[in-house]
């Protein structure tokens, strides 16, 4: 069992399921040639009464911060509570007070991630966020380090396990969106408020922190349209299937002619690339560099062990370089400044089911506002017809089309008297040439 003594000392802000990993972790490779010059001096809850699966004396347990903050054996502040506050107060007077910061608080890092880093370089300290993005996936450090040499031209992944996990059953069984949630919080992949993974917000926080790192441009959250995987069906899985789709939720950024444009959205990806495979919690990110081409980063992305792997990684690096007198830290963080492209410059090709009237004539509407609005049709089929009710699916493929275009066009098509219901379209993901 852990408890203040030597070596390079560690002070952990929160033991939930990831900080009592870590805490596990930590205690198998104290003894090991990696974890033995590390020694867990405590940690910060709030409820010091609550029992825990962790190796620490219970009187090392605190719910005062200044107990890990102001321990002059800490060397190294873990920060594993989440959220902007109280994180960033006291990650700034972790680092005020020389210590070295290890986070996986991608909601922080996007917001206070430039300031934190900045502040990092000015005290001469590390703050080490690896496992903020991607639990258990390589990402940061790659982009960070060894593709210095490129300008990336695009990132593009599928970076929220939980939401992944929901949509593989919603394909393979046909679950609907509900049951497969609720299997996803049965199994821990998914928190009891599942809003930030099934909305969006979790990719968006991390597409920031890559973007930051790929591009060196500060992306507020306002600028990157975000959509959830609420309004996705079982039975788009089979449509889509259909056409050659299936559907995955990405976070795209992409240095476009006129600056960047970074998305966050369910969209149909063909069945022929690696993209389509990733199943489950696995994460994957694809970065496209402009000397080494295309290179693929896949792993686990969800849960408390591969996350706890990115953070033991960290930890055991900055103690090394603690050791060898040799800390390693970095310049301030640079802003290239590159414009944002709104989404409303996007273009692409759609995926569209309607409900519509079983009734001549109601094709000739969709396809006249359509046209109207300069969007062409690739395809149509007629799917799942009810006879009681009279109506059927109409499924729609357009050729690619501007994203103001096909919003327009979907708010009249709503507004026909033969519509009954229409969803919001999914945007089908590039890959070479479409349609």
């Amino acid at each position: 069992m852990y408890s203040a003594g030597t070596g390079i000392g560690v002070g952990l802000l929160g033991l939930g399921l990831v900080g009592s990993a870590v805490a596990r972790a930590l205690g198998r490779r104290v003894d090991s040639p990696s974890g033995s010059c590390l020694q867990l001096i405590g940690g910060l809850v709030r409820d010091r009464d609550k029992l825990r699966d962790v190796p620490i004396d219970r009187k090392a347990i605190h719910s005062d911060p200044s107990a890990i903050l102001n321990d002059p054996q800490v060397s190294i502040v873990v920060e594993l509570m989440g959220g902007e506050d109280p994180a960033f107060a006291y990650l700034k007077q972790a680092i005020r007070a020389g210590k070295h910061v290890v986070t996986a608080n991608k909601e922080l890092l996007s917001t206070r991630g430039r300031e934190l880093l900045n502040m990092a370089a000015e005290h001469g300290v590390h703050l080490e966020y690896e496992a903020s993005v991607g639990g258990g996936v390589p990402i940061i450090g790659p982009l960070s380090n060894d593709l210095q040499a490129n300008e990336v031209i695009s990132l593009r992944g599928i970076i929220n396990g939980t939401s992944n996990y929901i949509l593989t059953r919603m394909e393979a069984d046909g679950a609907s969106f509900a049951d497969a949630l609720n299997e996803a919080q049965d199994l821990g992949y998914a928190e009891a408020d599942p809003s930030s993974d099934v909305d969006g917000l979790d990719a968006l926080y991390k597409m920031v922190i890559l973007a930051r790192i790929a591009f060196r441009t500060e992306l507020p959250l306002s600028s990157i349209h975000c959509e959830g995987i609420r309004g996705v069906n079982a039975k788009d899985f089979r449509y889509a299937n259909s056409l050659g789709y299936t559907i995955k939720l990405l976070a795209v950024a992409r240095h476009e002619k006129d600056g960047l444009l970074a998305r966050v959205h369910p969209a149909l990806v063909p069945l022929s690339v690696p993209m389509a495979t990733v199943s489950g919690v696995l994460n994957a990110v694809e970065v496209e560099g402009d000397l080494v081409g295309s290179l693929w980063f896949q792993g686990r992305g969800a849960g408390a062990d591969p996350t706890a792997s990115a953070v033991i990684g960290y930890i055991i690096r900055i103690a090394r370089a603690c050791l060898a007198g040799n800390v390693h830290t970095y310049d301030a963080i640079s802003d290239n400044g590159l414009p944002i492209v709104t989404m409303d410059k996007h273009v692409c090709q759609y995926y569209m089911c309607i409900e519509a009237l079983d009734q001549p004539g109601v094709l000739a509407k969709i396809a006249g506002i359509l046209g109207e609005l300069e969007i062409s049709i690739h395809s149509v089929m007629q799917m799942d017809e009810d006879g009681e009710q009279g109506t059927a699916d109409l499924v729609i493929m357009t050729h690619p089309a501007c994203e103001d275009k096909m919003r327009a066009a979907v708010a009249r098509i709503r507004d026909l008297d033969v519509v009954v219901s229409l969803a919001n379209p999914l945007r089908a993901e590039s890959y070479g040439s479409i349609g």
